[in-house]
């Protein structure tokens, strides 16, 4: 990424591993807005911000399902946890069905986080940690642990029945489970984590299906759908707009 554009996340250990993808941050030090495509990628994320044009705030983001071009404002200076849905039903105890593709705002004072804790990352890394470590619950549903873990195990490559027959859950009730809680399909969030599985491989400059997609013509369709340009053209990544891809790139 150019010097004036800076990202950097940590991801956590067993068990919160189970509920938060990462905990992250991205400052925009020029002073030019940095114009940015934001890609579905499973993930909600809880934002913790302020710019030289917004006081602090702090904003939960829904799944996303379409791409969104975004320009961050000048001296913008974001902090952020990245759930994973288990994370948006047993730690924030809500639903973002009515969120998808959008966003709404929490209270500032939210988890007693102010705007003095986005002065240094390790040590509004370490308070999140202990927040989010109370908030851990005791017990979940097993059904809905096994779901997600082979989910993420197949990178969205299960089909319902499958699941339904390895978990011993009806299809009806994980899709009823789905759209309730999160404001999709199963099958939606599938797409989009196998979406997300292969930037891995177009950041290596592999622009052929390596998953499980009908044929090129397919992949090339999906990839279109989810990022808003094809592979060859999402390789190129001018300006760093996809920061996804660029986070990808320097894995």
């Amino acid at each position: 990424m150019k010097n004036d554009f800076h990202y950097r996340f940590i991801v956590p250990e067993k068990p919160l591993a189970d509920f938060v993808e990462n905990i992250g941050m991205f400052q925009n030090l020029s002073d030019k807005p940095k114009e940015v495509v934001l890609m579905p990628d499973g993930r909600i994320d809880l934002f913790f911000l302020q710019s030289e044009t917004a006081a602090f705030h702090v904003t939960l983001i829904g799944l996303e399902t379409v791409p969104e071009q975004r320009a961050i404002p000048p001296h913008t200076i974001a902090f952020k946890v990245s759930f994973k849905p288990l994370g948006v039903e047993y730690i924030l105890q809500t639903s973002i069905a009515d969120i998808v593709n959008s966003a709404k705002n929490l209270s500032t004072d939210f988890w007693n986080v102010n705007v003095n804790d986005l002065k240094d990352f390790d040590a509004f890394h370490q308070k999140i940690i202990l927040k989010l470590s109370e908030l851990l619950p005791s017990k979940i549903d097993e059904r809905k642990r096994q779901l997600f873990d082979l989910i993420y195990a197949s990178n969205g490559e299960i089909k319902v029945q499958e699941l339904s027959e390895k978990i011993a859950w009806s299809s009806r009730e994980i899709n009823r489970y789905f759209n309730k809680k999160f404001g999709l399909s199963l099958n939606a969030f599938c797409k989009i984590l196998r979406f997300k599985a292969s930037l891995e491989h177009i950041a290596q400059g592999r622009l052929f299906p390596e998953l499980n997609f009908a044929d090129q013509n397919h992949f090339i369709k999906e990839i279109k759908k989810f990022s808003g340009v094809v592979p060859s053209e999402l390789l190129k990544n001018k300006d760093d707009r996809f920061i996804l891809l660029s986070v990808l790139k320097e894995q």
